[in-house]
């Protein structure tokens, strides 16, 4: 099954601009039934009143989001060598097909109907076939596409804040001015003792695995990770974080491989890597749905 969301322009756009995340969070328990490489297709409405594709979602993991979480329980996490960004200054009005769908949306304003429950549909096989044809020769948005997501968060994880400030400027790709400026700003004020915490608490162990370099070797090797990535607008806050083994920490990286806050598991795909040592992500877990 796939779906279809309103996305509005302004939280699209300051997506683009703050850290492309391709993910989405709702507070309706239907963004869930979306199937693992199904697609959850967005339209927006661009400067020119004219309904548009933004994006194609295609998903490769659901999650849960930390208890309160203020953009609702529910994730999904795009596959982001398949997921697609359009660019929606001059796309081709979207409105006619989707108005051909089996939606009730009535005569009105389209992206109204999208609003409440209402605000993620799912659609038929052939709707979905419909938009695939129709997005296939879209223009891609290059603030989504153009900047390597991976190489960008490793340089911000670094300690080093003025190297940072200065390689940014310089980094290939679609990075908006925008951009640019917010990772600046938010390096300026970051905390580098977050790490020495999570260290202290966990006496420098992996919280997946439990591996203790410090026993073993008198070092610290283990890393910080952020769960929303630094580059796609995460935050610094020890709640965004875990300590992680440089193995695990690469497999994470390399798999795009999320937090589930339902059990506090990292969802690798074809299995799942629970975290062993939780205590300061404890009170975040997320109730299950029918609790």
């Amino acid at each position: 099954m796939s779906l279809l969301y309103f996305w509005r322009r302004d939280n699209y756009e300051r997506d683009l601009d703050e850290g492309v995340a391709f993910h989405l969070n709702q507070s309706s328990a239907k963004l869930h039934s979306v199937d693992l490489g199904g697609s959850v297709w967005a339209f927006t409405r661009n400067a020119k009143g004219r309904y548009v594709l933004a994006a194609e979602l295609i998903v490769h993991a659901k999650t849960r989001n930390p208890e309160g979480y203020q953009y609702g329980p529910f994730r999904v996490w795009g596959d982001r060598s398949r997921s697609r960004y359009f660019a929606i200054d001059d796309g081709p009005n979207v409105e006619p097909l989707i108005r051909t769908f089996a939606l009730s949306m009535g005569d009105g304003v389209l992206g109204r109907s999208f609003q409440g429950p209402g605000a993620v549909r799912s659609i038929a096989p052939m709707d979905h076939a419909a938009l695939a044809v129709f997005a296939r020769d879209l223009p891609l948005e290059p603030r989504a596409h153009g900047v390597n997501e991976e190489q960008l968060e490793l340089l911000l994880a670094r300690p080093q804040p003025e190297v940072i400030t200065e390689t940014i400027y310089t980094l290939p790709g679609g990075m908006s001015a925008a951009r640019r400026r917010t990772i600046v700003r938010d390096v300026a004020v970051r905390s580098r003792a977050n790490v020495e915490d999570l260290r202290t608490l966990y006496r420098g162990r992996c919280q997946v695995c439990e591996w203790e370099s410090r026993a073993a070797h008198s070092v610290d090797v283990c890393e910080g990770h952020h769960l929303q990535w630094l580059s796609r607008g995460g935050s610094d806050a020890m709640s965004n974080m875990v300590l992680l083994c440089p193995n695990h920490h690469r497999l994470v990286h390399a798999l795009d491989a999320p937090l589930d806050f339902s059990d506090l598991s990292f969802d690798l795909g074809t299995q799942r890597a629970p975290l062993r040592l939780t205590d300061h992500l404890r009170p975040l877990i997320s109730p299950s749905p029918s609790s």
